[in-house]
Formats: structure tokens, sequence, C-alpha cells
């Protein structure tokens, strides 16, 4: 995918190290939790449960259900607020910051469009931990989007195990990671992320993890459309990348994977058809209006 240089005035750091709890949304780690499960057993989680905790990670807060409303917790200052100095620091992070550039840039325009105010989230790398409004980033958790400061996280480092784990290798597949991201963000802005976390606050495991696929798979459908309307930089290949990606990360692959059998009342993020189905609804419609997972079958 061809893409133009970051713009100078977007709103990127690093995120200092350190502990505090609080819980996060979007991540990998949810997704991995069942599989874990699956495969070791409740002992297998509780061994991972204490490691968290031990990284300052609340394993309450993520046990509930992978959604995205953390309890916010006082966040030190970023480093390296210079843009050139974060983002040129390595061709990952150059790349990162070219993808959600554009991304900041589409979804202003899709929301001035509507006649809706847009508010960029911040973008905050970080190296093995580091500490964002909603507690402890670990690399363990995968990129993810936390609303109590509007904070994207990502290690790079991810997308090394996106390519070499997964085998989701290519730039779209890296640009669909962070697209996904930006969509959690836009749930944010509409409010969906809210509504969600309050059904989820009285509803059952089985019924709160359903409405964590439907939000997961709405954020996949909104990377799809920020795609969409960068269709005239997309390259050959593109698309077969982002959809090998969305098949690696369901939950039914990788809980097969893992060699354990398939719970589907544990998935947090949808299965693999699941996520290539709404991917390209918003490939195929640009149309967020499209995306309303909530309210159709998903499939």
């Amino acid at each position: 995918m061809r893409l133009d240089d970051y713009d100078n005035d977007i709103n990127v750091g690093e995120a200092q190290g350190g502990g505090g709890f609080g819980g996060g949304g979007g991540g990998l780690l949810f997704g991995l939790l069942p599989l874990i499960g699956s495969r070791f057993g409740c002992g297998g989680i509780v061994v991972v449960l204490i490691i968290l905790a031990v990284l300052g990670l609340n394993p309450l807060n993520l046990l509930g259900g992978g959604g995205q409303v953390g309890t916010p917790v006082s966040r030190g200052p970023s480093t390296g607020t210079d843009v050139r100095q974060v983002c040129d620091a390595t061709p990952a992070r150059r790349e990162t910051c070219q993808a959600y550039s554009n991304a900041q840039n589409t979804w202003e325009q899709i929301f001035a469009q509507s006649g809706q105010r847009f508010e960029a989230p911040m973008l905050q790398f970080y190296t093995g931990s580091g500490r964002s409004g909603c507690g402890a980033a670990q690399s363990a958790m995968g990129p993810f989007y936390c609303p109590s400061d509007n904070g994207i996280y990502l290690d790079t480092s991810f997308f090394d195990e996106l390519a070499n784990r997964f085998g989701a290798q290519g730039d779209f597949a890296r640009y669909y990671v962070i697209a996904h991201e930006f969509g959690h963000h836009i749930q944010h802005l509409l409010g969906t992320s809210t509504e969600v976390s309050r059904a989820q606050a009285s509803a059952g495991r089985a019924e709160g993890n359903a409405l964590s696929v439907r939000l997961e798979l709405q954020a996949d459908c909104y990377a799809g459309v920020w795609a969409a309307r960068n269709r005239n930089r997309l390259e050959p290949g593109d698309i077969e990348e982002g959809m090998t990606a969305a098949r690696a990360i369901g939950d039914d692959t990788l809980q097969r994977e893992a060699g354990g059998r398939v719970v589907p009342d544990s998935f947090t993020h949808g299965t693999s058809e699941q996520r290539m189905r709404w991917l390209r609804r918003g490939l195929e419609t640009g149309d967020p209006a499209q995306c309303n997972t909530f309210d159709a079958a998903i499939g």
C-alpha cells in the first residue's frame, strides 16, 4: 500500500515504563486467554493471571470480556515528544506513523462529511512495557486502545509475531492491525464502546463475550472502511494480506492451533470467517453505517 509520509503535527509519543492497574481494550491477550485455557486448562490460566499481576496488570479487569473501559489511572509523562524523533526511531515506527497519520486524515474527512466532531487519538509506542491511562502496557497484550486517554498503544515487535507466528506478512497486514485499533477509537467517539461496557456489566460471561465479539468485528469493518477510502493507494496482494491476518487471529483458529477444542462461548474477537467477512464488508462498501454488527447477523 502506497502511503504518504506522516504529518508533522500528529500526536505521538513514547509511553514510559511502569506498573499501575487498569484494563485496556482490543489487545491480542483477550483472544489468547481462551486458547490457553483450552490447551492447559484452568491451571494454565491461573499461571498467566499470576504473571499479569506481577507485571502490573489487573487480572480482574482483563477477565471482563475484553471490553474497552478501564479504570483511569494517572499516567506518567511521555518521552521523546518530538514527532520526528519518535517516528523515525525505527523503520517499523515510521511505517506505523504513516498508517496512523493516513487513518487520522481519513476519519477526519468521514466525520466532517456527516457533520460530526472528530478528535484524533494519540499514538504511543513502547518497548517491552509501558504505562497507559488504563494501566500497564505489556508486549504480551498486543496492540490495544485505551479509552481513558484516547491512546493507541503499540510495541512494534508485535509485527514480527504477526509475520512469523501467524504467517500474516506484508505491509497491509500491519496496516490492518493499526486501522483496527483506530476503529476502537471511532467506537469510543461514537459512544458504542461505552454502551457495550454498560451492557457487559450486567451480563453473564457468555453474553459479555458475545458483545465483545460484535465490538471487535465492527472495528474490523471500520478498518475495511479506511482501506476502501484509500483504494487508489492499494497495490496487488494488499487485500489478500489483510484477509490472511484476519483469518490468522480468529478465535477458532487460535484454539485449534493450540491443540484444544473450539469453545464458541469463550470467543472474544470472532471466528476467522467472521473477521474476514466484516473486514471485507468495510472494504466493499466504504461506509461506516454498514458496520453495525449489533443489529445484523454477524455470520
